[in-house]
C-alpha cells in the first residue's frame, strides 16, 4: 500500500513510502536535506515498522523536539495502525 504523510516541524514537506504488511520500502522525502534523506531512506528500506521506531523515534534535530527520522517513525506507525485497524 502506498502511503503519504505530511511531516510536522521538519524541512521536508511530504513523506511517501510503501507498506507491505509491516515492511517499509520505497521511502521518499520531498524537500529537506537531499543527501541525508537519501541515506536515511536507503538505511530503513526493508525494515519493519517496529525496527524504524526502535532506531529513530527518539532522535531530535538541533534544538527541535523532532527530526526527519522521528517523523518517519511516527508516519510508518500511524499508517500501519490505520491499515490494520
Amino acid at each position: 500500500m502506498h502511503c503519504e504523510y505530511t511531516p510536522e516541524g521538519v524541512c521536508p514537506s511530504k513523506l511517501e513510502f510503501d507498506l507491505d504488511g509491516d515492511i517499509v520500502t520505497n521511502i521518499k522525502f520531498t524537500d529537506g536535506c537531499d543527501g541525508n534523506l537519501k541515506a536515511l531512506s536507503a538505511v530503513v528500506n526493508g525494515m519493519t515498522v517496529s525496527q524504524i521506531e526502535q532506531y529513530f523515534s527518539n532522535i531530535t534535530c538541533g534544538s527541535n523536539t523532532t527530526s526527519c527520522s522521528m517523523q518517519l517513525a511516527h508516519a510508518v506507525r500511524e499508517k500501519y495502525n490505520e491499515l490494520n485497524a
